[in-house]
Formats: structure tokens, C-alpha cells, sequence
């Protein structure tokens, strides 16, 4: 059946994944059932993971990379005395052992103990590229999965509860940290094993669960999606947003960079961002202030003007 002939939407749609589907069987059926060609999405979610999926639309897959300050906040339960290879409940079980030995305490401060900029090992079941194909392909193939490493941050950790051998946690981490691999490690360091068994994601900084709609909500929209997507000028909320008069405008589609003093009402610094409206309030550009022979200026990052 062919997809139903709806406008293409531009802005960004703050999605609840349910468990169970990818990233990409949601924004799939969003492109199918609702006519959304030209969709993309601002950090995946493992199908076993519910919560916040920022969802670009049109236009909007050009703030890809611009959209969320990187971090993300999980809110997840583990499980001490079993390892698996995808390092979730989902996996093969490679290996049980006794957790009853272990001191409360012990277990608390290795997840207080999170926090920091630590090496995490990505799991052998994941979406990360070796030589070009995704680490679950060569798993699946029966070959063998290299080692990767990556540097993450852990902003904050919290121990919610703690019924051993179960225990609810939350994290604020950088963007593309593996939480399975969190659980992964700890088990190692505890010596009992450990899986993640739940994740949700309560944000994707700006957005939070409080603004997002479930997915079956969505789908039933149809006419009504515009009243769920955020335009693109409310897009990214903690950018300030500059209207610039029309000779100003021309001059940025032109590629020109304006003088920061132009914009006396918002003393920029080097390194800062600001979102370009045109007279008409219209998304005209993404700019970044930098200096130039000498003159502190904006320079365009991303042009979001219509052609």
C-alpha cells in the first residue's frame, strides 16, 4: 500500500520508543503511514529500550548534530549473576555466577562509582562499524568481533533501589554511551557477571519524556501531526534566536559573515551559537561566532533557508 499523500513536516518530533521495534522500524512506519520522506533521528535507542526519540522531519534532519547538548539521561535495572554476549537479557548466556556473597554497600559505591570520564568497551551485539559492517553482522556471521574502546563521560549517577540480585539506577552521560556496557562492567569488577534487563531514556537533553508521544499516537495523527512536531524555530530552545533584516539576510545566504556588534542586544562570546530568523521570523540559518581579521563575527554553520 502506498504511503498516504500528507505534507512533509519540517521540525523536530519528540517520540516515546516503545520496547520492542528499532529506531528505524519506528521512523519506517512513520514514513510510510504518514508520508514523511525525509526523516532522520538525533541518537538511536536498542530495540529492548523504551523512552525519548528525537525524531528530525524535513528540514529538520539538517539540526542533526546541532540538536542535543549530548547528553542523555537513562533511567535502567540490571541484573547481578549472569553474562551474556549483547550484555542485556536479550543475549546468549555465556556464563552464571553466585551473587549472594556480595556486600550491599559494595555493590552502591560501583555504581556511584560511575561517574567521571572512563573507557567503555562496546558491546559485541551493537550498531558500532568495523571495516564498514555493524559489530552485530560479524557476531551473527559467527566471526570474530574486535575489541572496539570509546571514551564516555558519566555526568551523574544514582543508585533508585537495590533488591539484589536487581538494582534500579539512573545516568546522565555523554552522547553514545552504551548503558549495557555500564552494567557489563560492573558485573566484571563485582565478579558475579551482570545484564541490563530494563532502559528507558527520560531524556535527550533539551527533550524530555513529558513532551514525547507515543508512537501509536502518532501514527493515528495523520492530519493532526503538525500539532505534535515542533517547528523549526522552537527547534533547539537553549539557542538564541537573532532576526535579521532583509539587506542582513541577503547577506548571509550570500554567505557573508555579520559582526557580532550588529546584535548589541546579545553580547556574544567566541564559540557561541545562535539560530538566524529572517524579518519574517523564518529558520534562515545555524551561526557560530568566531573571529575574523581581527572582528568577532557569525559564520554560518548550516544554511535552513528554503531554496
Amino acid at each position: 500500500m502506498s504511503a498516504p499523500s500528507l505534507k512533509q513536516l519540517d521540525g523536530v518530533l519528540v517520540l516515546h520508543k516503545p520496547g520492542g521495534p528499532t529506531s528505524a522500524d519506528c521512523l519506517n512506519q512513520i514514513k510510510r503511514r504518514l508520508g514523511q520522506k525525509k526523516i532522520g533521528h538525533a541518537g538511536t535507542l536498542d530495540p529492548m529500550a523504551t523512552g525519548v526519540l528525537v525524531v528530525l522531519l524535513g528540514q529538520g534532519t539538517k539540526l542533526a548534530g546541532y540538536l542535543v547538548d549530548g547528553r542523555k539521561t537513562y533511567r535502567g535495572r540490571l541484573i547481578l549473576g549472569q553474562t551474556t554476549d549483547s550484555y542485556d537479557t536479550q543475549g546468549k548466556v555465556l556464563a552464571e555466577a553466585p551473587w549472594e556473597h556480595l556486600d550491599p554497600e559494595a555493590v552502591r559505591a560501583e555504581v556511584l562509582g560511575w561517574k567521571g570520564t572512563i573507557s567503555q568497551e562496546v558491546p559485541p551485539v551493537s550498531a558500532a562499524k568495523h571495516q564498514g559492517k555493524p559489530l552485530y553482522a560479524l557476531h551473527r556471521a559467527g566471526q570474530e568481533v574486535p575489541v572496539k574502546v570509546k571514551d564516555v563521560t558519566i555526568f551523574d549517577s544514582q543508585l533508585l533501589s537495590m533488591e539484589l540480585p536487581s538494582l534500579d539506577f539512573r545516568v546522565t552521560c555523554s552522547a553514545g554511551t552504551y548503558i549495557r556496557s555500564l552494567a557489563h562492567s560492573l558485573g566484571m569488577r563485582l565478579g558475579c557477571g551482570a545484564v541490563l534487563s530494563e532502559l528507558e531514556r527520560e531524556a535527550s537533553h533539551p527533550f524530555t519524556l513529558a513532551q514525547a508521544h507515543d508512537l501509536e499516537k502518532v501514527l493515528e495523527s495523520k492530519d493532526l501531526l503538525h500539532e505534535l512536531v515542533l517547528p523549526m524555530t522552537q527547534a533547539l530552545p537553549h539557542w538564541p534566536k537573532l532576526v535579521l533584516s532583509h539587506e542582513q539576510a541577503a547577506l548571509v545566504q550570500n554567505g557573508a559573515w555579520l559582526p557580532t556588534s550588529l546584535f548589541p542586544d546579545y553580547p556574544a562570546q567566541e564559540g557561541d551559537r545562535a539560530l538566524m530568523l529572517s524579518a519574517e521570523r523564518a529558520p534562515l540559518a545555524l551561526m557560530e561566532a568566531g573571529m575574523r581579521a581581527g572582528v568577532l563575527s557569525w559564520a554560518i554553520l548550516r544554511g535552513l533557508w528554503q531554496a
